[in-house]
């Protein structure tokens, strides 16, 4: 049973040491509590103050890895119900269904089209996550070959679709080694498929179409049967009925500390879906609210683009602004007279500015300063953006030695720093660019010569 902050606070070392990040041990015991900090954030505790706190410390819901390598799918371990309220963890595993009964060139077709699909986004690079096999044709033969197929042509996480624990068992003889997951144990197999789970040390999803009751009755019945890493599927497929159990589930774990529904939830908007348009709509939510693996059933780039674009924006912690590494970057093929920027490290301005100058067709040098992700004039009133930082990171880069002359052009936003950077920089010439990272082309067709 989870302890309350009171409680944790007589197990805390009460020195008030702010180490851990908060003002005082109360402080602390309360986040604590909240499941919004590690226990291992206080380093004072002792090893029988740990043993009493596990409970306390341990997330409400269970990360589950998927897959085996670089390219794992690791789900769970969320605190919060809402990202303002703290950040959101790990991001949904976006997933691709492949039944088969498809020919194999189909197949081959699909395993290629994902695997190789990839967009950038903010300076980083994202892609589609992995493929749930189904054994739509009950054949445990024909499974298997499907599974060997697809798991010789990718490196991306498996999730294997079948009821039948015999079809379940063949595959997993192909892949045990890459860890994939196992979907789904019933009440009708699920002495099996826990068997099979133990075995081959994968993943385990549970499903129920009969309520959340009789879904953690078999998560507590797998659980004591010695398989930890599970995943839930309520068995519901529409907008409302989804939204509302995948909510409840949530709450559960979170609010009410049920171990039970304590686990990553899988989805699939394709069944609750008459078109890609209402599936993308429909997968679009269970990003957004608690679906911690999104299987679709249809691959398009458009769809693609637009959930790992949503993803992005919900699963980035909103307490750390996206940065780009300081340094002097070059867009397009700069020559020794091209013109020198100067900007921040938060991702946002610095792609702004670097898309305008590309667009303009202007090839130039960018000098990205350490701003601690704030954008120009954020950093500028916090004290990050200033004539020294400028002037450090111009002599850091040795930018003197990618140009033949010695002008430097700062953000039009704060012009203010013209005097003060002339004194850092003697032998430089400061220039005033525009305000807004669109009027970069304007200016250099008319200021640079």
């Amino acid at each position: 049973m989870a302890l309350t902050g009171i409680q944790i606070y007589k197990f805390l070392p009460k020195t008030n040491c702010k180490e851990c990040g908060h003002p005082t041990c109360l402080a602390f015991a309360m986040k604590l509590a909240a499941s919004q900090v590690e226990l291992a954030a206080c380093p004072y505790v002792d090893d029988e103050a740990k043993q009493a706190l596990e409970a306390a410390s341990k997330p409400p819901i269970r990360l589950v890895t998927v897959g085996a390598g670089e390219k794992k799918i690791e789900v769970g371990n969320e605190t919060v119900m809402f990202r303002h309220e703290k950040t959101f963890v790990h991001r949904p595993g976006l997933v691709v269904r492949i039944k088969d009964t498809a020919s194999a060139d189909e197949v081959a077709k699909t395993v290629e089209e994902v695997s190789g699909y990839s967009v950038d986004r903010v300076g980083m690079t994202f892609g589609l996550d992995g493929f749930a096999i189904q054994n739509e044709s009950g054949d445990a033969a024909t499974f298997a070959k499907c599974v060997e197929m697809v798991s010789s042509k990718t490196d991306l996480p498996l999730i294997l679709m079948a009821t039948d624990p015999a079809s379940m068992s063949a595959a997993l003889d192909k892949v045990s080694d890459a860890k994939p997951a196992i979907y789904a144990a019933t009440k009708d197999n699920i002495d099996q498929m826990v068997e099979l789970a133990k075995k081959c040390s994968c993943p385990l999803a549970v499903l129920s179409s009969d309520g959340l009751g009789e879904l953690a009755e078999l998560t507590d019945k797998a659980s004591k049967a010695g398989v930890e890493d599970l995943i839930l599927d309520p068995g519901v497929r529409d907008f409302g009925d989804s939204l509302v159990a995948l909510t409840q589930i949530r709450r559960l774990a979170l609010a009410k500390r049920f171990e039970p529904l304590g686990y990553p939830v899988i989805t699939f908007p394709g069944e609750g879906a008459s078109s890609l348009d209402e599936e993308a709509v429909l997968a679009a939510q269970h990003v957004a609210k608690y679906g911690s693996i999104v299987v679709i059933d249809r691959f398009s780039p458009a769809l693609a683009l637009s959930l790992i674009t949503l993803r992005l924006n919900i699963y980035t912690d909103p307490q750390k602004p996206i940065q780009m590494k300081p340094g002097l970057y070059q867009i397009g093929e700069p020559k020794e007279t091209s013109p020198l920027c100067v900007t921040t490290n938060f991702s946002l301005t610095y792609f702004s500015i670097a898309g305008e100058l590309e667009s303009a067709g202007w090839p130039s040098w960018l000098l990205v300063c350490d701003t601690e992700g704030l954008s120009v004039l954020t950093a500028w009133s916090a004290g990050k953006f200033d004539a020294d930082k400028i002037a450090k990171t111009v002599k850091g880069e040795n930018a003197a030695e990618k140009i033949s002359h010695r002008n430097v052009i700062i953000p039009g936003g704060v012009a203010v720093l013209r005097g003060e950077l002339e004194e850092e920089l003697p032998d430089w010439k400061i220039m005033v660019g525009p305000r807004e990272a669109m009027a970069v082309g304007g200016y250099l067709k008319e200021n640079w010569k």
